[in-house]
Order: C-alpha cells, then structure tokens, then sequence
C-alpha cells in the first residue's frame, strides 16, 4: 500500500489505522462476542415469574442453580460437541456377531447425565405434589434451550409411567428403574442396571400418523393378557432413542391394535430380537438418534387390554405433546435471546442495532412469541399438577394439541427471523443458530403433525361438551382485559355454537382458540406493555404473517429489556 493510498482512508472509518507492510489487514471490531457464561433461570424473567405464578416456588434455588449450569460456556459446548459427532450405529461385531448398538459422542452422556440427576424424566412420579410438574417443565426448558436431541429420550421416559402402570405387577421392576435419577447408558439386561430409559416405536412405513394400519402382529406365548408376554413380528420405521432399555410399541392382536413394552434383553438374559436396519438421516435432531427396526417374535409385555392400545397411550400421548410445547419454547426463547444479544452488540449505520426502530419492532415481536409459548405451556403444566380435578383435566386435554399446534409452527418462523436478525454470521454453522433452525420443524411433526392436531381438537370438542365450557371459562378469567380480545372470544363462541362442517376450516379454528387462550394469559400475568402490544398484533385486522409488524406505540424498548438474557 502506498503512502498515497494510506492518507486516501477516510479517518471516519471505525478501527482505522495505518498499517505497516506485511501487518494486519484490519482490526477485528463490531463483532458481539458470544452469549455464554450467563444463568438461563436468572436471565428468564417470564420463567421466573411463571415458576412462582404456578406453585412451584419452593424449587427456585434448585432451577436456579441448574440455570447456571446450563448457561456456561462449557455446558453450551456440549450442545454443540452432541451434534457434530453423529450417533453411529454398530449393528454386529467383528466377528459377525449382532450388536445393535448406538455409540454417541461423550457430550450426549454429559447431558444425559445431567438431566436425569435433575429428574426430568421421573421427578413429578418420585415426588408429586404442588408445583412438581411446574418445577420439571421449567427444568426442561432450561436444558432443551442448550441442546434438544438428549431430551427426547428423557421425554418419553417421563411420558410413559402412565401406560406402565397399567400392567403394574409385571412392570414394578421397571418403574423403579425409571425413577433412579442415575444414568446408566450400558447395554445390559435389567436387573444389571441401576437406571432404565424407555423410548417408543408407534410408526410404520406404510401408515404414518395413520398406526391403525400397523401390520406388526402380536401372539401371546402363554395365556395372554395384560402383563403377559407375546411375540411381536413385524416393522417400525421410526423407534425413537433405541438405545434406550425398552420400548412402548404397538401391535395387532386378535382384538385390534395393543400396546406392549418391548425391552433390549429378555428376562433369561438373551438379547430381544430387536434389530436395527438402519439410523435416519434426519435434519434436525441429530445427537438423538432414530432408528428403522425389524422386530423378529420379539418379547414384548401387554400393557392394559388386548385392543386398547391407542387408548392406553393417550396419557403418554399428552405428555410428550406437553413435551413438544415446552421444547419448542425453549428453542424460540434461545432464538430470541441470541437475536437481542446480537443487536445489543452490532453496529450498524451509525448506531447499535437494538437502537434502530425497525429492528426493534422485529426484536419486541420475537420476544412477545416467546413469552406467550412459555405463559401458555406453564399454564398446562400447572392443569397435569392439578389434572384430578375436570376442569384442569378437560383444559389438559384440549390445551396439549392446541398449543402443540401453535407453538409447534411458530417456531420455525420465529428461528428464521432470528437468523436473519444476526445476518450473515447466523448460518455459520460454529454458532446455534443453524442447528435451532434445523431443530424447529421437528416438533411439529413428531407426536402428530399439526392437521392430527386439528382433527383431535375437534374430537375433543365434539365428544365432550365440557370441554368446551372448560376453554370459555379459561377466557373469562380475561373478559373485559382487552376490546380486540373480547371481539375475538365473541367470534369464537359463535364458531364453537356450530361444528358442522368445519373440519376443511379446522386449522383456521385450531389457531383462533391458541391465540386467544395465549392473549388471555398475556393479558392476566404479563407486562402491561407486553399484553398490550400482542392484542394489538394478533387480534383484530393489525395481524400480520410476518414479525416485525407491531403497530405504532407499542414499547418496544420494554419488551426487549425484559426478553434480554443480560
């Protein structure tokens, strides 16, 4: 470089200095350094509030302290390390022998490790009482905004204690297993472990979503009936965690599909004939593996009655929803924070981004999504803590597909607009970024993609009038809060009045009800300038597809400041 084109720079441009032959080509400026080393419990001041708000305030210190964890920037690497080392699967040994194991990178163990020793996948079982679904949800939160593949596997152990306790007396063992908040990732029978996983196997290539159409045929090898054991012959195209020590599959008997525990070993101490064909390759997810598997007169234990199978999942089958709510809130949440963070830092034309008008309308309407998923699932998990009364086991009922349906969806586009808000540095694949935007579509497809979603809302509406009455009475906690919110509850009463025909409009009804139940919590224990701002964007004619569309006069300056993680 010249002298002559040394003095040419302007002295306005930030970092400029001039170089000496061979040095530096520039100075490394207005570049945010990463969000780490922060309290995902302390920062959260809508999870805060939540944990208070719906009784379980007495696990504060615990959460507390797990958040602090989890925000490190040792713990966040693990979530990276999880995902760039894919699951592999060793299906025989050298010497030809069958394996079927799945070997992970030593990050998954770590979180494993951790979100069993916070029981996450038991705590509400080993301890019910005030607040203890509460306190799980929110540890869960927490944990699945670092890294979400290792929280399938603790998902569906949480989720099935229902359906096991149904053949209780041949399951005792493994409930007990399930409740050890110790890790134990070894391939081994169950009476040599000290902890046991349990993962599901429901779908099959030729049905789907579809699993009355399950072909895997099921005889009972003496006698028959719940808690006896069958053989189970036949496929599955997706078995989720197979490493995990058994599985809740379902089967044709003579009476129709069942539903069975299909454990990794039988009980002589032989290895179930339970084979793996191959790992899916898949998007998103990707340190939890998923599996096609053969089932060859497999050893599978009959949970309930011959026949009532689906029925007999159907609580499992709400609580992995819930699950799908609460992961999906966490990955918008971690979305949001690294957005405001970002722009916190940025410069950009003369001033920092946060500071700039229009990407402070499309920071506050992040935020707003974010706060409403995660008001709208503590709600329900409050209504599992108090599910022995009907009106918080009807608002259950129709609460899980509602809000899987919602917050399932918007957060894909809530991680877009993430994205683009941090720009170019966004896709690089060394940040989380990516890997939250591969990981929000996943949700709304596992446990029912959103048209199930819609159909069992209205199944749910048409079979029980009480839960009709449940929803309305939820909204009235709100009446008289909000103008656009009361115009919106009017529409819907006379929407629910007729069902006759509705099910091509099922998607249009399905999003109606979410958002108002989702304003009517923001409206009861949000920010003033929080409630105000999401009646106003998601009711009325000021809606918009896109973020970024608050109207004039909402504070937006004060959505950010609370959504912020530091």
């Amino acid at each position: 470089m010249t002298s002559q084109h040394k003095q040419s720079l302007p002295s306005s441009v930030p970092g400029h200095a001039v170089l000496a032959a061979g040095g530096a080509t520039h100075e490394v400026i207005n570049t945010p350094a990463p969000l780490q080393d922060y309290n995902l419990f302390d920062s959260d001041a809508a999870l805060r509030e939540a944990v208070a708000r719906e009784g379980a305030g007495h696990a504060e210190a615990r959460l507390r302290q797990h958040g602090a964890w989890l925000g490190s920037a040792e713990v966040l690497a693990l979530g990276d390390a999880a995902n760039s080392f894919r699951p592999q699967l060793e299906s025989h040994d050298r010497y030809g022998h069958r394996r079927d194991v799945v070997n992970y990178h030593p990050a998954y163990h770590a979180l494993m490790t951790r979100a069993m020793a916070e029981g996450l996948h038991s705590s509400p079982w080993q301890n019910p009482g005030p607040g203890a679904h509460v306190a799980r949800a929110a540890g869960f939160y927490m944990q699945s905004e670092v890294e979400a593949g290792h929280g399938c596997p603790i998902s569906m152990t949480f989720a099935s204690y229902a359906p096991l306790r149904q053949a209780a007396a041949a399951t005792v063992p493994w409930l007990r297993k399930i409740e050890s908040r110790d890790y134990d990732p070894r391939n081994l029978p169950l009476s040599q472990k000290s902890s046991a996983t349990i993962g599901m196997g429901m779908t099959e290539k030729q049905g789907g979503s579809d699993v009355r159409a399950n072909t895997t045929l099921a005889r009972p090898l003496a006698g028959g009936g719940q808690g006896a054991t069958y053989a189970l012959l036949g496929h599955k195209f997706f078995l989720s965690a197979p490493m995990c020590d058994a599985f809740l599959v379902l089967a044709q008997t003579e009476a129709g599909p069942s539903c069975f525990l299909v454990p990794r070993w039988r009980e002589d101490g032989s290895k179930n004939p339970l084979e793996l064909v191959r790992l899916k390759d898949k998007m998103g997810n990707v340190s939890n593996a998923s599996a096609e598997v053969e089932l060859r007169d497999a050893h599978g234990i009959l949970l309930g009655a011959e026949g009532r199978g689906i029925a007999n999942i159907l609580d499992m089958v709400a609580l992995t929803r819930f699950d799908c709510m609460i992961g999906s809130s966490a990955v918008m949440r971690m979305a949001v924070v690294q957005a405001i963070d970002h722009g916190r830092q940025r410069r950009a034309f003369g001033k920092l981004l946060s500071d700039q008008p229009l990407m402070q309308n499309v920071l506050a309407d992040l935020a707003l999504e974010s706060e409403a998923a995660l008001i709208f699932t503590m709600r329900l998990a409050r209504a599992l803590d108090q599910r022995d009364t009907a009106h918080e086991r009807h608002l259950l009922r129709l609460g899980a597909a509602l809000g899987k349906f919602a917050i399932c969806k918007r957060v894909a586009g809530v991680t877009a607009e993430a994205v683009e808000c941090i720009g170019g540095s966004g896709v690089m694949e060394n940040c989380i970024m990516p890997r939250l935007y591969r990981e929000a579509p996943i949700n709304a497809i596992w446990e029912g993609s959103g048209n199930v979603q819609c159909l069992d809302v209205l199944r749910a509406l048409r079979k029980s009038p009480e839960t009709i009455e449940t929803f309305r009475s939820e909204l009235r906690r709100a009446k008289g809060g909000h103008a656009l919110l009361d115009r919106h509850v009017a529409q819907l009463d006379r929407d629910l009045a007729d069902l006759s025909g509705v099910e091509p409009q099922a998607r249009r009804l399905v999003e109606a009800m979410s958002t108002a139940l989702q304003a009517s919590l923001m409206l009861l224990h949000a920010p003033t300038s929080m409630a105000e701002a999401y009646c106003q964007s998601r009711l009325g004619g000021a809606a918009s597809l896109h973020f970024g569309t608050l109207p004039e006069g909402c504070n937006v300056n004060a959505i950010i400041a609370r959504a912020a993680a530091r």
